[in-house]
C-alpha cells in the first residue's frame, strides 16, 4: 500500500486487492512511470507514506495600497493596472484554487511545503492563506522584508500538521560592481517534516532585464551565495537533507545551475557537495513554467541534496517532479494559447500567474 502524508487516506497498491478502489488504476500508473524515470522502485508489498514539496511564483501579489512610492503606485488603484480592491480578491481567489489543488493527486492535503516569491509583504500572504479553499490546511508563513528594488518578497508556506520550524533566516544578496542594485534575500528555513530534519532555501534570482548574456554575472552571484549556504549546511552535517528551490531567472542547464550549484541531470551522477535537478529532463522535453516569444523555459525549480535522492526509502526519498499545468491555468486563445494565464497584461487580466507552480513527491517506506 501507499499511503498519503495524512495517514488517514491511503491508496491501495496491492495488485490482489482491484475490487473497488478507484484510485488503484492511477496508482499503477503513477508507479509504472516511476520505474522508467528513477533509479529506485517501489515494492507492491510494502507501504509508503507521500509528501509533497513545492514553489510557486504567484506573479505580484501586492496590496492595493501605495506605501511604498514609485516600487508599488503602478500596484494601486490609480497606478496602470488599475488594482483594486475586488481585483485584489479575485486573484487571491486564483491563486487559493492552484495551490490548494497541487499535489491532491498523490496525496489529499496537497503541499506539506511551498515557497512562494513575488509577494508584497506579510499581510498579502495572511490574505492568501485565510481564502476559504485553503483555510482548512491551517497554513502557517516564514516571511522577512527584504532590499529588492521592487519591493518584492521571497516567503514559506507549510502545514503545521506536517512541518515544524525550528529557525530561519535571510542570506543578503551583494553585487561588487552595482552596490546600488537590490534583489531578493535568500530564505532559509529548517524544521521536521514529518519527522525528519530538512532545510528549505527559497530565492528569486536577478531577473533577465537586459538579456540573459548581460544579466548573467548577477544570476552566477546569487548561485554563488546559494552554494555557500548549501555548503555550510553540508559542512555540519553531511547527510543533511536539502531543497533549494525558486525562481532562478535561469534554464537548468545554464552556468549558475550546472557549474555554481553543481547541479546534476542524473541521479547516478550526485556526489558528495553536487545537487540532483530533476527539472532537466523536463526541460529537454520541452516541458516549462513560463513562455517567451514561442519558446518554453523552467526557471522555476527544485533542486535537492543526495540524501534526499539516494536508493533507500526507509527515509523521505525523491519520487516524482510535476509542473502544476491544468488547462484553466492557461491561456486559451490569441497569440499566447496555451501560455500561462497571467494575472497582468496591460492592466488587470483575471488570470492566476505568468509562472506555472513546480512540486515534488517524496516516499517514505512505513
Amino acid at each position: 500500500m501507499i499511503y498519503s502524508q495524512d495517514k488517514n487516506y491511503f491508496w491501495s497498491l496491492n495488485l490482489f486487492e482491484m475490487k473497488k478502489n478507484i484510485s488503484l488504476f492511477i496508482c499503477m500508473f503513477f508507479l509504472g512511470q516511476y520505474y522508467v524515470t528513477n533509479a529506485q522502485t517501489l515494492q507492491k508489498d510494502k507501504q509508503y507514506n507521500v509528501t509533497c514539496v513545492g514553489f510557486y511564483n504567484v506573479e505580484n501579489l501586492f496590496d492595493t495600497l501605495n506605501t511604498n512610492g514609485d516600487k508599488d503606485f503602478e500596484f494601486s488603484p490609480r497606478g496602470k493596472n488599475n488594482w483594486n480592491t475586488e481585483n485584489y480578491w479575485a486573484k487571491m481567489d486564483n491563486l487559493s484554487k492552484v495551490i490548494s489543488e497541487m499535489g491532491t493527486e498523490y496525496t489529499p492535503d496537497g503541499m506539506a511545503i511551498l515557497g512562494v516569491s513575488e509577494v508584497e509583504n506579510r499581510s498579502v500572504l495572511e490574505d492568501l492563506v485565510k481564502n476559504d479553499l485553503l483555510e482548512k490546511h491551517n497554513y502557517k508563513i516564514v516571511h522577512y522584508d527584504s532590499p529588492d528594488h521592487r519591493g518584492i518578497d521571497v516567503a514559506l508556506l507549510y502545514q503545521p500538521k506536517y512541518f515544524e520550524v525550528l529557525s530561519s533566516k535571510t542570506f543578503t544578496v551583494t553585487f561588487p560592481d552595482s552596490p546600488d542594485y537590490n534583489t531578493r534575500d535568500q530564505l532559509l528555513v529548517t524544521g521536521i517534516l514529518n519527522g525528519e530534519k530538512v532545510h528549505v532555501i527559497v530565492v528569486h534570482w536577478p531577473s533577465r532585464s537586459g538579456g540573459q548574456k548581460r544579466s548573467e554575472p548577477r544570476r552566477l552571484t546569487a548561485a554563488a551565495v546559494g552554494k555557500s549556504i548549501t555548503d555550510s549546511l553540508l559542512t555540519a552535517d553531511p547527510s543533511a537533507k536539502i531543497f533549494y528551490m525558486g525562481d532562478l531567472n535561469d534554464d537548468p542547464t545554464n552556468n549558475s545551475l550546472t557549474k555554481v550549484m553543481n547541479a546534476k541531470a542524473s541521479i547516478k551522477k550526485v556526489k558528495e557537495g553536487s545537487f540532483y535537478n530533476p527539472m532537466v529532463d523536463l526541460y529537454k522535453k520541452g516541458i516549462g513554467s513560463l513562455a517567451w516569444r514561442d519558446s518554453w523555459n523552467i526557471f522555476d525549480q527544485i533542486i535537492m541534496s543526495p540524501s534526499l535522492v539516494d536508493t533507500g526509502l526507509d527515509d523521505w526519498s525523491y519520487f516524482k517532479v510535476k509542473v502544476f499545468n491544468k488547462p484553466y491555468m492557461r491561456q486559451t486563445e490569441g497569440n499566447y494559447k496555451g501560455y500561462p494565464k497571467r494575472s497582468f497584461s496591460n492592466g488587470w487580466a483575471n488570470g492566476f500567474s505568468d509562472h506555472f507552480p513546480v512540486y515534488v513527491v517524496l516516499v517514505k517506506e512505513k
